[in-house]
């Protein structure tokens, strides 16, 4: 997959479902604390550079309609921000799992989501550049 077949959207094949895969990211993966966010990424064998996961606790918003507010943004603000880290892992030919959990008690605007979501990204790259 070549960078310019990129856009800013998130297709099926950039989802994480696969259950053992998941398993395992929670088992052996990096972790990684950037408030509002957790995460958890490892290196994968697959075809595609980058396969996220985005979850919301049940315990922390017991409302669905704030889980998938919460998860629509963040899913947004990964979608606009992602092409660098795709790029970064492209060159390297890296391909890694990620599961984002969102961990703060209330709801974060959207503008510092996104910022936070800068951030994290920054973070997955120099993480990733170190290996």
């Amino acid at each position: 997959m070549n960078t310019s077949s990129h856009s800013f959207g998130f297709p099926k094949c950039e989802h994480l479902c696969s259950r053992k895969l998941i398993e395992k990211l929670y088992n052996e993966g990096h972790r990684l604390r950037m408030f509002p966010f957790n995460v958890q990424w490892m290196i994968v064998e697959g075809d595609v550079p980058c396969q996220v996961m985005i979850v919301v606790p049940k315990r922390k918003f017991k409302h669905a309609v704030d889980r998938n507010r919460i998860r629509r943004l963040t899913r947004e603000c990964y979608r606009l921000q992602k092409l660098q880290l795709i790029e970064t892992l492209q060159n390297k030919g890296l391909h890694i799992a990620v599961s984002i959990v969102y961990v703060h008690n209330e709801m974060t605007p959207y503008e510092q989501l996104f910022v936070r979501m800068r951030r994290l990204i920054d973070a997955l790259i120099k993480e990733t550049a170190a290996l």
